[in-house]
C-alpha cells in the first residue's frame, strides 16, 4: 500500500495485516471484522450493556438524548467483562496502530441504545473536521461499534453513507449538521448494516450517518469505544476514569493505550457528550 495515499499504514510488524481494512476507512470511512468473537461473548456484553443503562437512567444527567427514545451513555472500563479482550482484541490493536500510530489512545467507552419509538436521526457526523484531516486528508481517530443483538431491519439499523468522509462545507451546521438541501447526496449513497453479535466495525466518525427509526419492540445497543491519535483531541470531551486495583490487573499493552485518570474509586459519569441537534431527530 502507498503511504502517502494512506499515512500511517505499516503492515509491518502488526499481528494481522490490515491494509485493506485501512484503504477502506480512507474510501468508504468504515470496515468490520466479522465474527471476531463468538456470539456468548457478545450476550455477556448485552448483560453489561444493559446494567449499566438501568443504573445510568436511575439518575440526572446518566443518559443523554440522542433523539426522541434514542440514548447515549459513557461508562468506565470495568463495567464491561469483556473490556480488555476487546480493546487486546488484534484486529483492533492493529488497525489502531495502522491507521492512528503506534502511540494511539483509547479515550472513550460508551454505547448508544434505539429504543421503540427512536426515529430517523439527522444526517451528521459526530464532531467537526480536524484541521489536519482537511488539509492532509489524514485520519485522526477511529470509532468502533459491537452490537450487542443481531441487527433486523425493523430495529433502526445504522445508515452510512460511504466516502463522505471528506465532505467539508461552511454551511454543516456546528460542522456537524449537513442542510437538508445536501441529503440527496446522502440519501443515494446510503448503505444500512446489519451486525450480527460478535462482529466489530470500525469507521471514521467524519463519515455522514444516522441511526433510522425502530419500528420492533426490541432495542438494539451498541457500543462505542473511542480511539485518539497522537494529535486527536476527542478524548476532552468523556470522562472515563478506572480504580487503581483495575488498574494493576491489566496488561501492560493494554495500559499503554489507556488514556484515562487512575483513581481510588468511581463516579458515575455524568454525560458531556453531547451533539447539537440530535434530540429533535426527523420528528
Amino acid at each position: 500500500m502507498n503511504e502517502s495515499v494512506f499515512p500511517g499504514v505499516d503492515a509491518g510488524g502488526l499481528d494481522v495485516d490490515v491494509s485493506a481494512d485501512v484503504a477502506a476507512l480512507y474510501t468508504d470511512g468504515i470496515t468490520a471484522r466479522r465474527g471476531a468473537f463468538a456470539p456468548g461473548w457478545a450476550d455477556l456484553l448485552g448483560e453489561d450493556v444493559a446494567k449499566a443503562f438501568q443504573e445510568a437512567r436511575s439518575r440526572p444527567g446518566g443518559a443523554v438524548g440522542r433523539g426522541p427514545n434514542r440514548y447515549y451513555v459513557e461508562i468506565h472500563p470495568e463495567q464491561i467483562r469483556g473490556f480488555v479482550e476487546l480493546v487486546d482484541h488484534p484486529w483492533v490493536r492493529s488497525l489502531c496502530t495502522a491507521t492512528l500510530g503506534p502511540g494511539y489512545r483509547i479515550v472513550e467507552l460508551g454505547f448508544d441504545v434505539p429504543l421503540e419509538g427512536a426515529v430517523n436521526q439527522p444526517w451528521h457526523r459526530d464532531f467537526p473536521m480536524p484541521e489536519e484531516t482537511r488539509r492532509e486528508r489524514r485520519l485522526t481517530s477511529l470509532a468502533f461499534n459491537v452490537t450487542t443483538v443481531d441487527t433486523e431491519d425493523d430495529m433502526g439499523p445504522f445508515e452510512i453513507a460511504p466516502g463522505t468522509q471528506w465532505d467539508d462545507s461552511d454551511e454543516f451546521q456546528h460542522g456537524m449538521f449537513p442542510p437538508r438541501s445536501h441529503y440527496y447526496r446522502y440519501t443515494e449513497r446510503a448503505v444500512r448494516k446489519y451486525p450480527r453479535r460478535g462482529d466489530i466495525s470500525a469507521r471514521t466518525a467524519l463519515t455522514i450517518h444516522r441511526g433510522t427509526a425502530n419500528g420492533s419492540a426490541k432495542p438494539r445497543p451498541v457500543l462505542v469505544l473511542g480511539v485518539d491519535g497522537p494529535q486527536a483531541h476527542n478524548g476532552d470531551r468523556h470522562d472515563t476514569a478506572v480504580t487503581r486495583a483495575y488498574w494493576e490487573t491489566l496488561p501492560e499493552r493494554v495500559r499503554r493505550h489507556l488514556d484515562c485518570p487512575v483513581v481510588d474509586e468511581l463516579t458515575p459519569v455524568r454525560q458531556m457528550h453531547t451533539i447539537e441537534g440530535l434530540v429533535m431527530g426527523d420528528a
